[in-house]
Order: structure tokens, then C-alpha cells, then sequence
């Protein structure tokens, strides 16, 4: 017997490790959608948390000093708009992200292009 491979044995290896490295591939291309997912979560979470921060104030405001709806609403507004601002903040760094979207940045060319 001699220490060579047998060509035969290696490519059916060969082929049995393509085949593995395609079904590695589906399963991340399943994480893509995953991370969206919790990426979407995370901006709707954003602006509820926005807006029970800017309520829970505003009732505390009206009811320290004995007004009803004045503060309660510009709370609201205010929580709102903060939350929008968070929010529209993860949907920027979304994009930065290579993981998320469709494995791109938003930043074309490398240094050595630019410069």
C-alpha cells in the first residue's frame, strides 16, 4: 500500500464539503432576515418607550401642579419626537452595519479610493 490519497475518495469529499458550505449559507441567509427583524423591534420599542416616558412625565407634571391635559400632551409631543429622533438614529447605524440589509455599507470605496 501507498501513502497516496485516492483521487476518487478526495473528491467525494470535495463534494460533500460544497454540499455542507451551501446549506451553511441558507441557514445565514436566515439570520439576515432575523436581524431586520430585531433591528425593527428595536425601533418600534424606541418610540413606545418615547412616548410612555413623555406621558408618564407630563401626568406627573399636571398632577404636581393641578393642571390635567396642558403638560400630559406636551410630554407626549416631546417623547414623541424623541423617540422619532432615537429611532431614526438606529435606522442610520442599521445601515452602517454590514450584518444588516443586504451585507452592504453605506460608505462607497475605501480610503485609498477617496483620497
Amino acid at each position: 500500500m501507498s501513502n497516496d490519497p485516492d483521487p476518487e475518495r478526495l473528491k467525494a469529499l470535495e463534494a460533500r464539503l460544497k454540499k455542507a458550505k451551501g446549506a451553511e449559507e441558507e441557514e445565514h441567509s436566515g439570520d439576515k432576515a432575523y436581524n431586520q427583524a430585531q433591528y425593527a423591534w428595536q425601533m418600534v420599542i424606541e418610540l413606545i418607550a418615547g412616548l410612555g416616558i413623555g406621558f408618564g412625565i407630563g401626568y406627573g407634571v399636571d398632577a404636581l401642579f393641578g393642571t390635567k391635559p396642558i403638560f400630559m400632551v406636551l410630554f407626549i409631543l416631546l417623547g414623541f419626537a424623541a423617540g422619532v429622533k432615537v429611532m431614526l438614529g438606529t435606522a442610520a447605524h442599521m445601515q452602517k452595519t454590514p450584518d444588516a440589509g443586504e451585507g452592504k455599507t453605506s460608505d462607497t470605496g475605501s480610503e485609498e479610493e477617496k483620497g
